[in-house]
């Protein structure tokens, strides 16, 4: 298989760059588009003709929106409609719900969408052959979990001469390294407490289900960023530039940064196809009464939270995290008078930890309904962490899943390396610069010393693949 979680994924692109640097610039995109059908057929067949259905109708559709709107409207409905009725259907009519859902739909759909919506407002002219629309919304790095890409970002990088780079394939396997080892050192392993908090909460006491909730965090973080890691750092050794994912989320000291940090592709997929038009549509000051901005966050935070799941929890955690951007706005000038009064400089560090502190606490709350599987059970979990108190606080975490205080011991490491890592790439320090000027010898003990850790530490008995991929 060549899964991203496999060992057949890292053997796929090295296959593929040893044909990639040899092509001819101007021939480079068929070669892709022939590598991510292959992927796409390996991992998911039956969902192959759909993928081919929306591109279809998003390209000839994008051919003919300066023949009226009725064309713009008809390929929104070809991008979107598979996703409605495959995804969401469920949620209107309960004979739909558990339909099977094609690999990556939420990705290229959303992608083929903002093809579309750029050609109309003539950010670039339509793409008149198929193959090369196909190519991007097939891409195989982001198919299954993103980046979004931009189809003017993507496609202009393929007819680029790129030449074989020996310290570029370096360091584009360095960084996949870091992202299979958040996936299997830290994501998979903290996966084991999660499940058992969530799965049988009413077993555990407040400090065991603050902990569980606290680890999730870390899970879908170390999840979610170690495959961006793989992707990228595949892209990076074919010389393609992918646009970043994350950038420390969980040292924002606002909401609204966070969302800046966080899932940056779709953020900003967001903010370009529905937050934008909806705050400045010539129509919008009038149907909003006024609040336009406002609304429109709590708008696109709601869509935020029902393109990561068709259920009611989902809709929660969006509409919880507008409510906070919303809280935000409204208390900035009292925030600031306050912090003002009591003569503390925004550049105090005791005043951007504590703002790091709230942003994270807020953040963790709102993941009890992002994990849980339903609002009952969201609402069942926080309420047993308010009220189980029992005898056993901040004892005996090994019993939520793990066997032994090894195994803790293995899964805090794995944590406070992340949370190393990510407070010096906050200093602008990078410890792939930082060995790749170390002399050979350096380097050598460095990637002997990290193989070997990786080995100590790797949980590779979870067998799952990626979160985000369920969406």
């Amino acid at each position: 298989m060549v899964a991203v979680t496999s060992i057949g994924f890292p053997l796929f692109v090295a296959v593929l760059g040893l044909f990639w640097f040899r092509l001819p610039a101007q021939r480079r995109w068929l070669a892709l588009t022939a590598a991510s059908s292959l992927f796409y057929l390996l991992l998911d067949a039956k969902g192959f003709p759909v993928l081919l259905f929306c591109t279809a109708v998003v390209w000839q559709c994008a051919l003919r929106l300066d023949k009226g709107n009725g064309w713009l409207a008809l390929g929104l409905a070809g991008a979107l409609a598979p996703l409605l009725l495959l995804k969401y259907g469920g949620m209107v009519t309960p004979s739909l719900a558990g339909l099977w859902q094609p690999l990556g739909i939420s990705y290229f759909s959303l992608q083929l969408t903002g093809y579309l919506l750029s050609v109309k407002r003539g950010d670039f002219t339509a793409e008149k052959r198929f193959l090369r629309l196909f190519c991007y919304a097939a891409f195989f790095l982001s198919i299954t979990q993103g980046p979004f890409n931009r189809y003017d970002a993507l496609m202009p990088q393929l007819e680029k001469p790129i030449t074989f780079d020996s310290a570029r394939l370096w360091r584009g396997a360095q960084r996949m390294a870091w992202g299979y080892f958040k996936k299997y050192a830290v994501a998979d392993r903290a996966a084991v407490v999660v499940n058992e908090a969530f799965l049988h909460p009413e077993k555990f006491d407040t400090s065991q289900l603050l902990f569980g909730v606290i680890l999730f965090a870390f899970q879908l973080y170390a999840d979610f960023s170690g495959y961006t890691d793989i992707v990228l750092g595949a892209g990076e050794s074919l010389g393609l530039c992918l646009p970043e994912n994350f950038r420390q989320p969980y040292l924002a000291q606002t909401i609204g940064e966070f969302w800046n940090r966080w899932h940056i592709s779709l953020s900003s997929w967001l903010n370009e196809y529905v937050f934008e038009p909806l705050s400045w549509g010539s129509w919008a000051s009038r149907w909003m009464k006024g609040q336009p901005v406002l609304t429109s966050l709590m708008i696109t935070f709601l869509v935020s939270g029902l393109w990561h799941g068709a259920a009611w929890n989902f809709l929660v955690w969006g509409a919880l995290n507008g409510l906070y951007q919303v809280i935000s706005a409204w208390t900035r000038r009292s925030r600031k008078k306050l912090w003002k009064r009591l003569k503390v400089s925004p550049k105090n560090p005791v005043r951007r930890w504590e703002q790091r502190f709230v942003v994270f606490i807020c953040v963790v709350f709102g993941y009890v309904f992002f994990r849980a599987s339903s609002i009952t059970e969201a609402l069942r979990y926080l309420g047993l962490m308010f009220t189980n108190h029992g005898n056993r606080v901040f004892s005996q975490y090994w019993m939520l899943g793990l066997t032994s205080r090894l195994e803790l011991v293995q899964l805090l490491l794995g944590v406070a390396l992340l949370i190393a890592v990510d407070l010096m790439h906050e200093k602008g320090l990078h410890l792939r610069d930082w060995v790749a000027a170390r002399s050979m010898p350096v380097r050598l003990l460095v990637y002997e010393a990290s193989f070997l850790l990786f080995l100590f530490m790797g949980y590779f008995l979870g067998g799952g693949g990626f979160l985000y991929a369920r969406f």
